[in-house]
Parts: structure tokens; C-alpha cells; sequence
């Protein structure tokens, strides 16, 4: 469009030249045939628009925006008083965090909500959404190129403390983490859809509560994991009372077994025996037959 405008004001010098002065003619008309190439070049440059891979045009001819016509990606030939607005299809991430340049702002982004029992929770969030090429047409007519500023980002925030409401802050950061998450991304997509916006996923990426409910978290699991240790002490304790009471009971019975099967005789029997294979025995006197063995003698 800019050298269609340029060719058209070289070819009105050309014949503005030409007009004044005979001498300065043959520069007129230099003028003008470059005023006429000019335009001619523009005007076959402005037909031919190419659409880069992931992107999609939108035609606008003076206001009016073509919502049957959307062009694609390569070459496509329009008019050349057509505006081509492009607008990306890919998947796109939007990023709201607490830390200082991870997100699409340089400032603190967080989102701060309001949990259940009053207590304020600030969360970093990725937001995975992707234009409807359909739907493509409607968003330039009725919202603009900055639907982010638009629709992306308010809807995500508020529906986020609209769902925050129902839950305790400890709650969102432990069990009920997924569930909230859940809710969020139907939320959301719901939302999106009516404007024309595909929402992919949701990414709860962290979750900072008030340094008091944090302490609070902190000494109830030191006390859970004191509790645990206990409880293996006891454990352990008791297996080692049952063991020495198995082993008890062993003995005992043992002894109870051997002092029922041994007589007088065996046991007669067992000392000599025991005496005999000692090197320190000299000499053994028998008894009459109704009491022990008696040792004499010895080294």
C-alpha cells in the first residue's frame, strides 16, 4: 500500500513538472513512468501476502472485517487495498508468578486469593490456550489483537478467587490441590470458549501461603514424623519382649522335658561317664549302689 501511495505521488509531481515548464518536460515524464512502475510494483507486492507457518490472516478492507475468508499459511493472493491482520494459532503460555521476570511481567504477578477460613494465598499460574482459526475473525471483530489483556488474563484471575473461596489454605496446598485445579480449568474453559479461545491446560506451579499457616504445617509434620519414630521405638520393643519371652518359654520347656525323662541310674550313668574322660581323676570308690560316685583321689 506504501509504494501505491508513493507511485501515485511521483506520478502527480511527473505531471506537475510537466506542465510547468517545456524545458522540464522529458523530467515529467521520467517522473510519471516512474510514478506508474512504482504503483504497478506496489500493487502486485500488496496481492501477495504470505502467511508464516502457525498463523493465520485476517482480512480488513476499510473496517470491515472478511470472516468467510481467512487466509492460511504460504502465498495468498488478495486485494491490495486488503489490511492483513495475522494472528498465531500455535499453543501460547501465559504466566502469572511471584517471581520477578519468569512471568510475562517484569513486576510480581501473582495471583492473590482468598481461601475459605480468610487467610490470603498468593499462586503462580501457566495458562495453556491456542486462537480457534474459526473462530479467528469474531475475536478481531468484537476484541481486538490484545485478547490477552482482554480476556486471557481478567478471566483467568477472577475465576481463580471466584473457586478459591471454597477451599482452606491448607487445603489448596495439600490434598485438595488437585480438585482445585480441576475446577479452575473447567472453569476457565467454559469462559474461553464463548470468546473463541481454546484452553489447553492449566498449571498450578506454586502456592505461597502466610508464614504463620507455614509454621503451623511445619511443626504438625515434625510432630507426625516424632509420632511415626515412636511408634517404630514401641514396635521394635515389643518384637524384642516377644522374643525373649519365645525364648523363655523354650527353655523352660526344655528343662521340663529333660528333669521328666532322666532316672537315677542315667544319671549315675552320666557322672561316671563324666569322670572317666576326665585327665585329672585318679582314683573313684563306688558307693553302695544308692548314692554318687565319690572321687579320692586326684593330681
Amino acid at each position: 500500500m506504501f509504494l501505491i501511495i508513493t507511485g501515485l505521488f511521483i506520478l502527480l509531481v511527473g505531471i506537475a513538472v510537466g506542465k510547468a515548464d517545456s524545458a522540464a518536460a522529458k523530467f515529467g515524464n521520467l517522473l510519471k513512468l516512474g510514478g506508474v512502475a512504482t504503483m504497478l510494483f506496489g500493487t502486485i507486492i500488496s496481492c501477495v501476502v504470505q502467511i508464516e507457518p502457525g498463523q493465520i490472516g485476517i482480512q480488513k478492507l476499510f473496517g470491515k472485517i472478511d470472516e468467510k475468508n481467512v487466509l492460511t499459511n504460504g502465498l495468498n493472493f488478495v486485494n491490495p487495498l486488503v489490511e492483513v491482520i495475522r494472528l498465531d494459532i500455535k499453543t501460547q503460555n501465559y504466566t502469572m508468578a511471584s517471581i520477578h521476570d519468569e512471568g510475562d511481567r517484569t513486576r510480581s504477578d501473582a495471583v492473590a486469593v482468598l481461601s475459605a477460613d480468610g487467610l490470603e494465598v498468593h499462586m503462580d499460574i501457566s495458562i495453556l490456550y491456542r486462537i480457534s482459526p474459526t473462530d479467528a475473525p469474531r475475536i478481531i471483530k468484537e476484541t481486538g489483537t490484545d485478547y490477552i489483556e482482554k480476556i486471557v488474563r481478567p478471566v483467568t484471575r477472577t475465576r481463580i478467587r471466584d473457586i478459591a473461596v471454597y477451599y482452606d489454605a491448607v487445603s489448596l496446598y495439600s490434598k485438595k490441590r488437585d480438585e482445585f485445579q480441576a475446577k479452575i480449568f473447567n472453569g476457565i474453559m467454559e469462559d474461553f470458549k464463548k470468546r473463541g479461545i481454546v484452553l489447553e491446560q492449566v498449571l498450578i506451579r506454586n502456592i505461597n501461603l502466610p508464614q504463620s499457616v507455614k509454621a503451623a504445617i511445619e511443626a504438625k509434620i515434625n510432630a507426625e514424623q516424632e509420632a511415626q519414630k515412636m511408634e517404630f521405638v514401641l514396635q521394635k520393643e515389643r518384637q524384642e519382649a516377644e522374643r525373649k519371652r519365645v525364648e523363655a518359654q523354650g527353655i523352660a520347656d526344655y528343662q521340663r522335658i529333660v528333669s521328666s525323662g532322666l532316672t537315677e541310674k542315667q544319671l549315675q550313668y552320666e557322672m561316671i561317664k563324666a569322670i572317666k574322660e576326665s585327665p585329672n581323676s585318679k582314683i573313684i570308690v563306688m558307693g553302695n549302689g544308692k548314692g554318687m560316685p565319690l572321687i579320692l583321689g586326684g593330681n
